[in-house]
């Protein structure tokens, strides 16, 4: 969809394009939505497109904020919530259901309900859990507005990391040792899934990572060392997600790639290389985001490494079908073979955050980055693709 495009009368001008840029949301990577907000609401140019910021609170209600980026900033070691932010404690946003309307409406009780206009895209920058997930992604595709980023079927898969590394595995990517822990084997023989763990440990050795399989931003994962810490390490994943993912370690460097999706398909950034943080025991939450650990961007690798870890992001993104934007990890083990860890469909996307870094890295402004994905989004239709 390009602005010509877009509904006018004959005595206006066009309009431009609307974004909706959506975030908060109801997971445990709510505060970290609302810096990417933050970061993405200063870099959208405001004489190209028409901006309507929306948030979903804690609780799961979409609600009118502040077009005030300043706000949505890390303080004191705290992340910011949209309840700070938004226009009233009891008014709610309703996107459109009918693809034939995208008509935005705002009511509160008691009141006449508000039409604030039609969108043209939405920019989710919902981490985790109801948003990166795939689900937001599935209703905006009932209303027939485009999106930003992978489509439902990448999204979950992306956010799931026992399925993502079985699609990796299948498409010849190869992926760590690890093993599942569903909710049903927890409560029906917690010993007997114990016992998978330590098996392992048992074949692999310590230490090992325990983390939600569903979650990101480094939130709920600890580094075991040995046996003693496996059981406080297994409910604090869990929570969480009730469904856990462990690890074997692998020794090698951290190698990221971010991958963005043109007009004439996708393309890898400039890799970046996370050093080991010297004040955590790895590259955790508070080192990504409180303490801002930095990485090596492009990082020391040899033109031959470089171009195969963009050239695996690149098959990652395509096996996962994904859309518009990834950012995949790899480790550089100590024989130098590239192993994927994970990917995400909605990475970190603050101003300190890699996959920005990368592109900058690569020739790519962040407002350019912004704008891309954009349009991106305008060029793509909603529905199967």
């Amino acid at each position: 969809m390009s602005t010509e495009n877009l509904p006018q009368s004959p005595d206006q001008p066009p309009r431009k394009p609307r974004v909706a840029v959506v975030f908060g949301g109801r997971s445990s990577e709510h505060g970290i939505s609302m810096v990417t907000a933050g970061a993405v609401l200063r870099a959208i140019d405001r004489t190209k497109y028409d901006v309507l910021p929306i948030g979903i609170t804690q609780s799961g209600r979409w609600v009118l904020t502040a077009d005030e980026p300043e706000r949505m900033a890390i303080t004191e070691r705290r992340t910011p919530t949209v309840e700070q932010l938004a226009d009233s404690s009891e008014g709610g946003v309703v996107l459109p259901v009918d693809p034939a309307n995208r008509e935005v409406v705002y009511s509160e009780p008691g009141s006449v309900p508000k039409a604030l206009g039609e969108i043209d895209v939405v920019f989710p920058v919902l981490h985790g859990p109801y948003g990166e997930d795939g689900t937001l992604q599935g209703l905006l595709e009932l209303s027939g507005v485009p999106y930003v980023g992978s489509g439902v079927l990448a999204s979950a898969v992306g956010q799931d990391k026992e399925y993502m590394k079985r699609v990796f595995t299948s498409f010849g990517l190869k992926v760590g040792p690890y093993v599942v822990i569903r909710p049903r084997e927890w409560e029906q023989d917690e010993s007997a899934a114990r016992k998978k763990i330590i098996d392992l440990a048992g074949d692999h050795g310590w230490p090992l990572f325990v983390k939600p399989a569903r979650a990101g931003s480094s939130i709920g994962i600890t580094k075991v060392e040995d046996l003693s810490g496996l059981d406080e390490a297994i409910a604090e994943a869990q929570r969480h997600d009730p469904k856990i993912l462990v690890e074997a370690a692998l020794r090698g460097r951290e190698i990221e790639c971010g991958v963005l999706e043109f007009e004439d398909g996708p393309r890898a950034s400039a890799p970046a290389e996370i050093p080991p943080p010297d004040a955590h025991a790895y590259y955790d939450f508070e080192a990504k985001y409180i303490d801002s650990t930095p990485g090596i961007v492009p990082a020391p690798l040899t033109p031959e490494e470089t171009a195969q870890v963009q050239r695996l992001a690149v098959d990652a993104f395509e096996a996962a079908s994904c859309e518009g934007l990834v950012r995949a990890d790899f480790f550089l083990t100590e024989d130098g073979e590239f192993v994927i860890n994970e990917i995400n469909t909605m990475p970190g996307f603050t101003p300190i955050s890699m996959y920005p870094q990368m592109w900058q890295a690569s020739g790519i402004s962040y407002p350019d980055l912004v704008d891309l994905l954009i349009r991106a989004a305008l060029r793509r239709s909603t529905g199967l693709r």
